[in-house]
């Protein structure tokens, strides 16, 4: 998207001469790297082992369930499969390109546009890609930590999400609160955090990992993503239609680009409003198809991750986590 934006314009001469690098980025961007990796072993190890405990769904008190194990179907092989290892490492390089480089250089300097581009890759792309890598049974053992998994259970819903990511990306795009994140770095990158953890648990109710904390059924999560739509029209529309600059901080910035301060606004909401509606538009059409594919079952079974394990022959009653997308 960029790229696109870029052959709207001639690119100033500066602005890709150079790949910035933050450490900060780099540091928590490893750390992410280097605890996927352990959880990896330690999952490796624990198939060696034919220890169980963290591929156990916990029950409704956060507790694991009290049956034997033997009386379970086997849990799969527990490390990550090469496409979820795949979907992490992709997720790790857009963040890492996200927040590094030409584009962190256009988005905190130059242009607006940029730094919608940038909002849409760390909401829209970043958060689905490190779920879908990320098994379940790498996050139960946090659920068992005193208070997670209650906390857990009330953010995950449907309705919570909503509301969560809803009120982070309208009120971080409001004026005054747009500008002090950009005029002071720290709260620039508490913004940035809030949009990762809020579009995580966005993305909770139609991809989550773990039955103790389920998805949406198909219809809802076709009502929830339509409804996802609504505050990324207001604001897209707001941005879009405004007669003045409404951040100032890039009314001041050099003009690289033969564009307006106001024309780089209005570009910046239109890729919000397109790019951003036709992503949601893509999921609706993924949730649909899906959906028919299991049957059109309304109950929220068919859409959760242990859905196929509990079509095996004797798995009725006993589904067991296959941790998979």
């Amino acid at each position: 998207m960029l790229l696109a934006v870029s052959l709207l314009h001639p690119v100033g001469p500066s602005v890709f001469s150079t790949f910035s690098v933050h450490p900060s980025t780099v540091i928590g961007i490893a750390a992410l790297a280097a605890l996927y990796w352990w959880r990896a072993r330690v999952g490796a190890a624990r198939d060696a082992g034919c220890g169980m405990r963290d591929a156990e769904p916990l029950s409704e008190a956060g507790s694991p369930p009290r049956e034997p194990v033997a009386s379970r179907i086997p849990h799969p092989a527990s490390r990550p499969t090469s496409g979820q290892i795949a979907c992490f490492v992709a997720g790790l390089l857009v963040l890492f390109l996200s927040l590094n480089g030409p584009l962190h250089d256009l988005s905190d300097d130059y242009l607006f546009s940029a730094h919608m581009v940038q909002h849409l890759l760390l909401t829209m792309l970043v958060p689905p890609l490190l779920i879908a890598g990320i098994p379940g049974w790498m996050l139960r053992p946090s659920l068992r930590v005193p208070g997670v998994f209650a906390v857990a259970r009330r953010i995950s819903t449907g309705a919570a999400a909503f509301v969560i990511f809803s009120v982070t990306m309208i009120g971080w795009h409001v004026p005054p609160l747009y500008n002090l994140a950009m005029t002071h770095h720290p709260v620039h990158i508490v913004e940035h955090l809030c949009f990762l953890v809020a579009a995580t648990i966005m993305w909770w109710p139609i991809m989550g990992s773990l039955p103790e904390l389920p998805r949406l059924s198909y219809p809802g999560q076709l009502l929830y993503v339509f409804l996802l739509m609504i505050p990324m029209l207001i604001i897209s529309i707001f941005i879009t239609y405004a007669d003045t600059v409404l951040y100032p901080f890039y009314a001041q910035a050099p003009r690289i680009w033969p564009i307006t301060a106001l024309q780089d606004q209005r570009l910046g909401g239109l890729i919000m409003w397109i790019p951003g509606g036709f992503i949601y538009i893509g999921v609706l059409s993924v949730i649909f198809f899906k959906w028919v594919a299991r049957g059109a079952e309304d109950g929220t079974a068919a859409a959760q991750v242990d859905w196929e394990s509990t079509q095996l022959p004797g798995a009725a009653g006993t589904p067991v986590p296959a941790d998979r997308p």
